[in-house]
Protein backbone atom coordinates (compact mmCIF):
# COMPACT_ATOMS: atom_id res chain seq x y z
CA UNK A 1 0.00 0.00 0.00
CA UNK A 2 1.15 3.56 0.04
CA UNK A 3 3.62 2.89 -2.89
CA UNK A 4 4.43 6.13 -5.17
CA UNK A 5 6.70 3.87 -7.59
CA UNK A 6 6.69 5.80 -11.25
CA UNK A 7 5.57 8.50 -9.43
CA UNK A 8 7.74 12.12 -10.10
CA UNK A 9 7.13 14.47 -6.66
CA UNK A 10 8.32 17.93 -6.21
CA UNK A 11 8.77 18.97 -2.72
CA UNK A 12 9.42 22.69 -1.85
CA UNK A 13 11.66 23.06 0.98
CA UNK A 14 12.47 19.59 0.77
CA UNK A 15 15.82 20.04 2.18
CA UNK A 16 14.90 20.13 5.94
CA UNK A 17 12.01 19.84 8.66
CA UNK A 18 9.34 18.83 7.67
CA UNK A 19 10.08 19.06 3.67
CA UNK A 20 13.07 16.40 4.47
CA UNK A 21 10.72 13.60 5.88
CA UNK A 22 8.62 14.15 3.08
CA UNK A 23 11.12 13.89 0.56
CA UNK A 24 12.69 10.99 2.19
CA UNK A 25 9.60 9.24 2.91
CA UNK A 26 8.35 8.86 -0.43
CA UNK A 27 11.55 8.37 -2.20
CA UNK A 28 11.30 5.50 0.04
CA UNK A 29 8.20 4.26 -1.08
CA UNK A 30 9.56 4.95 -4.88
CA UNK A 31 8.92 7.96 -6.31
CA UNK A 32 11.48 10.31 -7.71
CA UNK A 33 12.01 13.27 -5.62
CA UNK A 34 12.59 16.83 -6.68
CA UNK A 35 13.56 19.35 -3.93
CA UNK A 36 13.58 22.76 -4.67
CA UNK A 37 15.44 25.23 -1.50
CA UNK A 38 17.29 28.35 -1.83
CA UNK A 39 20.12 27.31 -2.38
CA UNK A 40 21.60 23.32 -3.11
CA UNK A 41 23.73 23.32 -0.06
CA UNK A 42 20.61 23.72 1.91
CA UNK A 43 19.26 20.42 -0.27
CA UNK A 44 22.70 18.65 0.79
CA UNK A 45 22.38 16.07 3.64
CA UNK A 46 18.79 15.67 2.75
CA UNK A 47 20.16 14.27 -1.18
CA UNK A 48 22.91 12.82 0.48
CA UNK A 49 20.64 10.56 3.14
CA UNK A 50 18.10 9.61 0.60
CA UNK A 51 20.76 8.97 -1.92
CA UNK A 52 22.50 6.56 0.94
CA UNK A 53 19.01 4.75 1.35
CA UNK A 54 18.86 4.60 -2.51
CA UNK A 55 16.38 6.87 -3.40
CA UNK A 56 16.38 8.76 -6.24
CA UNK A 57 16.56 12.69 -5.42
CA UNK A 58 17.34 15.84 -7.30
CA UNK A 59 18.14 19.24 -6.05
CA UNK A 60 17.38 22.10 -7.59
CA UNK A 61 18.30 25.83 -6.15
CA UNK A 62 15.02 27.71 -6.44
CA UNK A 63 13.74 31.01 -5.25
CA UNK A 64 9.87 30.18 -4.60
CA UNK A 65 9.01 33.93 -4.69
CA UNK A 66 10.22 34.59 -7.97
CA UNK A 67 7.53 33.72 -10.56
CA UNK A 68 10.87 33.29 -13.26
CA UNK A 69 12.74 31.15 -11.68
CA UNK A 70 9.69 28.73 -10.31
CA UNK A 71 8.39 28.42 -13.91
CA UNK A 72 11.84 27.69 -15.14
CA UNK A 73 12.57 25.12 -12.73
CA UNK A 74 9.20 22.99 -13.56
CA UNK A 75 9.74 23.52 -17.01
CA UNK A 76 13.36 21.92 -16.64
CA UNK A 77 11.91 18.82 -14.44
CA UNK A 78 9.15 18.43 -16.47
CA UNK A 79 6.24 16.27 -16.19
CA UNK A 80 5.19 15.46 -12.53
CA UNK A 81 2.96 13.10 -10.42
CA UNK A 82 3.01 15.26 -6.96
CA UNK A 83 3.68 18.37 -5.90
CA UNK A 84 4.17 19.29 -2.41
CA UNK A 85 4.22 23.09 -0.97
CA UNK A 86 6.02 23.13 1.74
CA UNK A 87 8.31 25.91 1.56
CA UNK A 88 7.82 28.53 4.16
CA UNK A 89 8.66 31.30 6.71
CA UNK A 90 7.45 31.93 10.23
CA UNK A 91 7.09 35.42 11.61
CA UNK A 92 5.79 36.66 15.32
CA UNK A 93 3.79 40.07 15.56
CA UNK A 94 0.44 41.43 15.85
CA UNK A 95 -1.35 43.42 13.55
CA UNK A 96 0.18 46.61 14.54
CA UNK A 97 3.61 45.16 15.44
CA UNK A 98 4.33 43.55 12.35
CA UNK A 99 5.91 46.13 9.95
CA UNK A 100 5.12 46.40 6.11
CA UNK A 101 8.20 44.72 4.91
CA UNK A 102 8.20 41.47 7.28
CA UNK A 103 4.28 41.42 6.04
CA UNK A 104 4.74 41.36 2.19
CA UNK A 105 8.22 38.71 3.08
CA UNK A 106 5.51 36.59 4.25
CA UNK A 107 3.05 37.24 1.51
CA UNK A 108 6.17 36.65 -1.14
CA UNK A 109 7.37 33.11 0.12
CA UNK A 110 3.94 32.41 1.64
CA UNK A 111 1.51 32.87 -0.53
CA UNK A 112 2.66 33.75 -3.66
CA UNK A 113 5.29 31.41 -3.25
CA UNK A 114 2.42 28.91 -3.23
CA UNK A 115 0.86 30.79 -6.22
CA UNK A 116 3.91 30.15 -7.97
CA UNK A 117 4.52 26.64 -7.62
CA UNK A 118 0.69 25.78 -8.24
CA UNK A 119 0.67 28.13 -11.44
CA UNK A 120 4.11 26.36 -12.47
CA UNK A 121 3.16 22.80 -11.84
CA UNK A 122 -0.08 22.33 -13.38
CA UNK A 123 1.27 22.13 -17.07
CA UNK A 124 3.53 19.77 -15.91
CA UNK A 125 0.99 17.62 -13.62
CA UNK A 126 -1.42 17.74 -17.32
CA UNK A 127 1.32 16.13 -19.20
CA UNK A 128 0.92 13.17 -16.50
CA UNK A 129 -2.86 13.09 -17.33
CA UNK A 130 -3.34 14.30 -13.29
CA UNK A 131 -1.94 13.79 -10.04
CA UNK A 132 -1.77 15.12 -6.39
CA UNK A 133 -0.93 18.47 -4.63
CA UNK A 134 -0.83 19.23 -1.00
CA UNK A 135 -0.28 22.57 0.16
CA UNK A 136 1.23 22.47 3.81
CA UNK A 137 -1.54 25.04 6.12
CA UNK A 138 -1.24 25.48 9.58
CA UNK A 139 -3.89 25.22 12.27
CA UNK A 140 -3.43 29.14 12.18
CA UNK A 141 -5.28 29.00 9.60
CA UNK A 142 -8.03 27.20 11.77
CA UNK A 143 -7.75 29.22 15.12
CA UNK A 144 -6.47 32.30 16.53
CA UNK A 145 -3.09 32.12 17.53
CA UNK A 146 -1.16 34.76 19.74
CA UNK A 147 0.97 37.10 17.75
CA UNK A 148 0.97 35.25 14.56
CA UNK A 149 -1.17 38.04 12.44
CA UNK A 150 0.97 37.80 9.42
CA UNK A 151 1.57 34.11 9.77
CA UNK A 152 -2.34 33.39 10.12
CA UNK A 153 -3.31 34.93 7.09
CA UNK A 154 -1.25 32.92 5.23
CA UNK A 155 -1.96 29.81 6.05
CA UNK A 156 -5.17 30.83 5.83
CA UNK A 157 -4.77 32.08 2.00
CA UNK A 158 -3.33 28.71 1.44
CA UNK A 159 -6.42 26.89 2.70
CA UNK A 160 -8.15 29.01 0.11
CA UNK A 161 -5.75 28.26 -2.55
CA UNK A 162 -6.45 24.46 -1.82
CA UNK A 163 -10.30 24.99 -2.25
CA UNK A 164 -9.55 26.77 -5.42
CA UNK A 165 -7.68 24.51 -7.22
CA UNK A 166 -9.45 20.85 -6.30
CA UNK A 167 -12.76 22.63 -7.81
CA UNK A 168 -10.98 23.91 -10.45
CA UNK A 169 -9.36 20.93 -11.76
CA UNK A 170 -11.86 18.01 -10.68
CA UNK A 171 -12.32 17.11 -14.55
CA UNK A 172 -8.52 17.29 -15.14
CA UNK A 173 -8.15 14.43 -12.52
CA UNK A 174 -5.77 16.38 -10.27
CA UNK A 175 -6.60 16.10 -6.80
CA UNK A 176 -5.47 18.83 -4.01
CA UNK A 177 -5.79 18.95 0.07
CA UNK A 178 -3.63 20.60 2.09
CA UNK A 179 -2.81 19.47 5.93
CA UNK A 180 -2.61 21.65 8.82
CA UNK A 181 0.11 20.85 11.32
CA UNK A 182 0.45 22.39 15.11
CA UNK A 183 3.73 22.69 16.53
CA UNK A 184 5.89 19.81 15.27
CA UNK A 185 9.60 19.15 16.64
CA UNK A 186 12.12 20.52 14.14
CA UNK A 187 15.47 22.07 14.25
CA UNK A 188 13.51 25.30 13.27
CA UNK A 189 11.80 24.99 16.65
CA UNK A 190 14.90 24.33 18.77
CA UNK A 191 16.42 27.43 16.78
CA UNK A 192 13.89 29.71 17.77
CA UNK A 193 13.48 28.73 21.36
CA UNK A 194 16.99 29.03 21.89
CA UNK A 195 17.25 32.44 19.93
CA UNK A 196 14.42 33.57 21.41
CA UNK A 197 14.70 32.49 25.40
CA UNK A 198 18.37 32.04 25.80
CA UNK A 199 18.76 30.17 28.79
CA UNK A 200 15.41 29.04 29.17
CA UNK A 201 15.23 26.05 26.41
CA UNK A 202 13.73 23.38 28.61
CA UNK A 203 11.02 25.64 30.24
CA UNK A 204 9.72 27.07 27.13
CA UNK A 205 10.44 23.26 24.76
CA UNK A 206 7.91 21.57 27.60
CA UNK A 207 5.50 24.84 27.87
CA UNK A 208 5.46 24.62 24.16
CA UNK A 209 5.06 21.06 23.77
CA UNK A 210 2.32 20.62 26.79
CA UNK A 211 0.34 23.75 23.88
CA UNK A 212 -0.93 20.25 22.33
CA UNK A 213 -3.56 18.57 24.48
CA UNK A 214 -1.40 15.31 23.87
CA UNK A 215 1.29 16.68 25.67
CA UNK A 216 3.54 17.10 23.01
CA UNK A 217 4.95 18.28 19.67
CA UNK A 218 4.24 16.45 16.19
CA UNK A 219 7.20 14.51 14.15
CA UNK A 220 8.06 15.38 10.81
CA UNK A 221 7.83 11.62 9.76
CA UNK A 222 4.16 12.39 11.47
CA UNK A 223 3.60 14.28 9.08
CA UNK A 224 5.34 12.51 6.34
CA UNK A 225 2.91 9.78 6.55
CA UNK A 226 -0.37 11.71 6.40
CA UNK A 227 1.03 13.52 3.17
CA UNK A 228 1.99 9.89 1.73
CA UNK A 229 -1.58 8.95 1.91
CA UNK A 230 -2.86 11.82 0.49
CA UNK A 231 -0.26 11.67 -2.52
CA UNK A 232 -0.85 7.81 -2.68
CA UNK A 233 -3.76 6.23 -4.86
CA UNK A 234 -5.52 4.73 -1.60
CA UNK A 235 -6.26 8.33 -1.27
CA UNK A 236 -8.23 8.31 -5.16
CA UNK A 237 -11.33 9.87 -3.72
CA UNK A 238 -10.10 12.83 -1.28
CA UNK A 239 -10.10 16.25 -2.35
CA UNK A 240 -10.18 19.72 -1.56
CA UNK A 241 -10.19 18.73 2.36
CA UNK A 242 -7.57 19.94 5.31
CA UNK A 243 -6.38 17.59 7.63
CA UNK A 244 -5.09 19.06 11.12
CA UNK A 245 -2.33 16.99 12.57
CA UNK A 246 -2.22 18.73 15.65
CA UNK A 247 -2.75 16.55 18.96
CA UNK A 248 -6.22 17.41 19.58
CA UNK A 249 -5.03 21.21 19.51
CA UNK A 250 -7.91 22.51 17.58
CA UNK A 251 -11.07 20.58 19.25
CA UNK A 252 -9.46 19.82 22.66
CA UNK A 253 -7.76 23.06 23.38
CA UNK A 254 -10.79 24.16 25.99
Amino acid sequence: MFSLQNKIAVVTGGGSGIGKAISALFAKQGATVHILELTEESSKIAVDEITAEGGKVFAHACNVASHEAVVATFEKIGAINILVNNAGIAHIGKVDTTPEADFDRIMNVNVKGVYNCLFAAIPQLRKSNGGVVVNMASIAAWVGIPDRFAYSTAKGAVMAMTLSVAKDYLNENIRCNSISPARVHTPFVDGFISKTYPGKEAEVFEKLSKSQPIGRMGKPDEVAALALFLCSDEAGFITGCDYPIDGGFIKLNN
